[in-house]
């Protein structure tokens, strides 16, 4: 089987198409399971963010997995393949396990250096492993991405100079200002609690907000965010980078609107929302809503009973939750995912990024050599089964021509025969291994199973004994014990 991805992000598709190719997480499951009923497909996961969907599968042909993975993302996004087409990249074998490498090390973000997209592989490879849609192949490459990229991580500077996306759109809306001096005693409504709501709470309170207003469709898990959020500013004089909500909420230091006021967090239901904008200064919104969570309408009504001055809003949902037309109503700055894509994001770190490359590229060939070496074991397996056999035939055929043996003698027949075959078989298993690790070795496997004429259903079986044992493995893991 070879890895082959197809998707669409930040740098091959403009912000409507990615919009539009936006899956909602029911969304994400049903797409995978559609993709693994797919002929060509054997295993599928789905890597979903703010700015990119990349469908991962393991396929035994490349035109007809192309084919099959490009029409399950236009079918779910809702487009029609024509449209989706011209954004789409394909990455297959050595090129995507390079892709998905450099994607864990931040190098293909919006924001070069971020970390969360490391969480959120992780989450990729629960939704595959809870579905039973990622087996051997997806779990080994997925796993092998989040090791480079915590290696690429501690190895080099690569995250310094790095922010999260939250912290480089509160850069956008600071306009050149010192994010903390520009957040310092501003009053914050944040609207969502999901991960990146809670780096969003996490990084105005480090910045200095004075206030933290969490808004969330479920009340009970915007309280549970305002409640970390007050746990973690109980320290005097400031917020606690060490609290539940730190995060990783970027290069920002740990300071207070006020000298010795901690920042205080409260949670609004969302019909609530709108009464908050009016005295709001910063407004962060990144929900999983399939509409507008504010309208143009709703903010412009808010800003004529403001008495406070311009409204910033930060929208980082995919699908938006913020009107695009806002961009040109006075009194509100805008800063969307559109906005972000505009901006240059790399920081000057041409080494660190120079260092991690190679990094990336070195696991690369580490993988391809251990999937190349495990992809021939099947076919090991099924040579030693069959001598086994063949030994078994032997010694029972011996048996009856000589009954007079006793135990003792028989035994020491049957050992010295099966000692033979392995002898034999020691260094041609051994050496095949060692040659199917190297680029191209793949046909050492089919060179075995032709010179000992090997069942290939026998082949086919080891292998699913092998993916079941490694699906196995990765729920075990996850279970509780």
């Amino acid at each position: 089987m070879s890895v082959l991805v197809v998707g669409l992000s930040h740098r091959s598709a403009p912000v409507s198409a990615l919009e539009r190719a936006s899956l909602a997480p029911d969304a994400r499951a049903k797409l995978l399971t559609d993709a693994v009923a797919a002929a060509p497909v054997t295993e599928a996961a789905v890597l979903a963010t703010c700015n990119r969907i990349e469908l991962y599968a393991a396929v035994d042909k490349f035109h007809a997995g192309v084919a099959e993975l490009s029409t399950l993302l236009a079918q779910h996004a809702g487009a029609s393949l024509e449209e989706l087409t011209p954004h789409l990249y394909v990455h297959y074998e050595d090129r995507a396990v390079h892709h998905l490498f450099s994607v864990g090390c931040g190098l293909d973000s919006m924001v070069v250096g971020e970390g969360q997209i490391l969480g959120q592989i992780k989450e990729s490879l629960a939704l595959g492993q809870r579905l039973h849609t990622a087996g051997r192949t997806l779990n080994d490459l997925f796993q092998q991405a989040l090791r480079v990229g915590k290696r690429a991580h501690s190895e080099t500077g690569i995250d310094k100079a790095g922010q999260s996306l939250v912290s480089f759109g509160l850069a956008q809306l600071a306009a050149g200002a010192p994010v903390a001096e520009w957040v310092a005693g501003r009053r914050a409504l944040v609207i969502g609690a999901g991960s990146m709501s809670s780096l969003a709470a996490a990084t105005l309170a480090r910045a200095g907000a004075a206030e933290l207003v969490i808004a969330n469709r479920t009340y009970e898990r915007a309280e549970r965010l305002a409640g970390s959020l007050n746990a973690g500013s109980a320290v005097a004089g400031g917020w606690s980078a060490g609290s539940p909500a730190a995060g990783a909420a970027g290069p920002i230091p740990a300071q207070t609107g006020r000298p010795g006021t901690p920042a205080t967090a409260r949670a609004v239901r969302v019909e609530e929302i709108a009464a908050e904008l009016e005295t709001a200064d910063v407004v962060v919104s990144c929900t999983g809503a399939t509409g507008l969570v504010l309208t143009a309408d709703e903010v412009r009504g808010a800003l004529g009973r403001r008495s406070t001055g311009p409204l910033a809003l930060l929208d980082l949902a995919m699908p938006r939750d913020i009107d695009h037309a806002l961009h040109e109503t006075p009194g509100v700055r805008l800063v969307d995912i559109e906005t972000l894509a505009g901006a240059s994001a790399d920081a000057p770190m041409a080494a660190d990024v120079d260092q991690v490359r190679a990094i990336v590229s070195e696991e690369v060939d580490v993988f391809g050599a251990a999937q190349r070496a495990a992809s021939i074991t099947p076919t090991v397996v099924a040579l030693r089964t069959m001598a086994q056999d063949v030994v078994a035939g032997e010694i029972a055929r011996l048996e009856g021509r000589l009954p007079g043996l006793d135990e003792r003698q028989r035994a020491e027949v049957a050992q010295t025969v099966r000692r033979v075959v392995d002898k034999l078989l020691h260094a041609p298993t051994v050496r095949v291994k060692e040659l199917a690790a190297t680029p191209g070795g793949a046909g050492y496997a089919d060179a075995l199973r032709e010179l000992f004429d090997l069942d290939p259903a026998t082949v086919d079986a080891v292998s699913r004994a092998d993916s079941g044992r490694a699906a196995a493995s990765a729920r075990s893991e996850r279970e509780p014990s």
